[in-house]
């Protein structure tokens, strides 16, 4: 056979074949969701929150919902959550569920800019950590207000938003 003949054997061909599904994988993963974060629709502090999350968050891989909406109830339903408990952030990456502060501290690695710098506070232990959040929490609607709906998204995110 001639040099430079171009011959593709089974194996070549199933090792180009999983090198372009590796191509498309890393492709995917640069629009594929990191996480989908739950908050409680009517908290007038957590849509603000989600407000700040959209713009540092330019690849667009958050996605969120209201903890009180048909997709959060379903998502809270998938890990057992109590749907009744709008207490609580809630951070879903891939199978793994996170709530409170560790919802919090985990969704700032997601940000842009000094942000993710925050996560080294999951080294403080998580009881302390979240009797922080639910002094907050039981405060927020007094501190902040509460809304007579859950946030409405403008149309240019849309698309970040599970029904």
């Amino acid at each position: 056979m001639a040099e430079g003949t171009d011959v593709s054997t089974d194996a070549q061909m199933e090792a180009d074949g999983r090198a372009e599904a590796r191509g498309a994988e890393a492709e995917n993963a640069s629009t594929s969701p990191a996480g989908i974060v739950l908050v409680d629709g009517v908290c007038n502090f957590c849509s603000d929150a989600v407000r700040f999350l959209i713009p540092r968050d330019p690849e667009g891989r958050l996605r969120f919902a209201a903890l009180q909406s048909p997709a959060g109830e379903a998502i809270q339903r998938r890990f057992a959550l109590d749907p009744d408990a709008v207490d609580t952030m809630v951070l879903v990456e891939g199978d793994r569920c996170f709530t409170k502060s560790s919802a919090a501290l985990r969704v700032v690695r997601h940000l842009s800019g000094a942000w993710p710098l925050l996560a080294v506070l999951l080294v403080v232990p998580r009881p302390l950590r979240d009797r922080a959040y639910d002094a907050f929490a039981a405060r927020r609607y007094a501190w902040f207000g509460k809304a007579d709906q859950c946030l409405v998204p403008t149309p240019d995110v849309r698309d970040r938003f599970l029904a």
